[in-house]
């Protein structure tokens, strides 16, 4: 018999590998993992997930960071959204008295719904980020004023696109993954790099990711602190998945160029996809 503490090795391993080969799927594969495999309350795989993700994802701020791929501006105005929203999301949790059981069922309902949201977005990301674009070239033929030549000025349109800030959908896109995240875990990564590659297409992808990793960092650091004041967070599990993991993201990491990205992005979806579907209707 294996026992709990390797098991969650095993399973932080498992998902940390996953995340390595894919760059995405940390919440919206280790809280179904932990719930359906290991029979975690719901609520606290979620507030132990959130954890787990604030510290694995804070090394890749660093590194990002040093390599200029965060635009701040943009981080700022998702945080400014997510980290009330979150706050909000979990008082309200609080407040609404819930017992453990119907908390769990809740949150698993919730989940499975984020989990069809996500595996959407890794399919049609590219479909996503090129309605982005043709809505962007339509404001940049607004805003693009006469007199140079139109090789000129198009791409001088692209550059002021790319670094202009849209804050009122980037602060209401916050407010969506933090009450997503809140609730399930799941929104900082798959789904917010996409929501952003819609609102920023002319934007490097380098620095999309870098954004959406520096916002995730705050806004799990906060909802799990806020699981942990609740009680919905294990701290011996916690240190069990972070064990298995690390190591794990970064042999993931050395594999991703020697499996096409399409199979990959396929496979993680179609996984997504049962998974949601067994919370949503058991």
């Amino acid at each position: 018999m294996v026992i709990p503490e390797l098991q969650f090795v095993l399973g932080g391993a498992f998902v940390g590998f996953i995340v390595g080969m894919t760059g995405v799927g940390g919440g919206s594969l280790m809280t179904p993992l932990l719930t359906l495999v290991f029979g975690v309350p719901a609520q606290v795989a979620v507030g132990t997930d959130l954890l787990f993700a604030s510290v694995t994802k804070a090394g890749g701020i660093v590194t990002h960071a040093r390599k200029g791929n965060v635009n701040w501006s943009i981080t700022g105005w998702l945080v400014a959204g997510s980290v009330p929203a979150a706050a909000l999301t979990l008082g309200g949790l609080h407040l609404a008295g819930l017992d453990n059981g119907a908390l769990a069922k809740v949150m698993a309902r919730g989940l499975g719904v984020a989990l069809f949201m996500t595996a959407s977005a890794i399919l049609l990301r590219n479909q996503i980020r090129a309605l982005g674009q043709k809505l962007a070239a339509r404001r940049m033929a607004a805003a693009t004023p006469g007199g140079g030549t139109i090789e000129v000025e198009v791409e001088v349109a692209i550059e002021r696109d790319a670094e202009a800030v849209r804050v009122l959908p980037t602060f209401l896109l916050g407010l969506t993954i933090g009450t997503l995240v809140a609730l399930t875990s799941v929104g900082a990564g798959a789904l917010g790099v996409v929501a952003l590659l819609f609102l920023y297409p002319n934007a490097p992808v380098r620095r999309i990711v870098g954004a959406d990793i520096a916002h995730a960092v705050p806004l799990t650091l906060v909802a799990g602190a806020g699981h942990a004041i609740m009680g919905s967070v294990n701290w011996s599990m916690l240190a069990a998945l972070l064990i298995g993991s690390l190591p794990a993201i970064t042999l993931g990491s050395h594999l991703t160029a020697k499996v096409p990205e399409k199979l990959l992005r396929g496979f993680l979806a179609t996984m997504l996809v049962v998974i949601g579907a067994k919370l949503v209707f058991s």
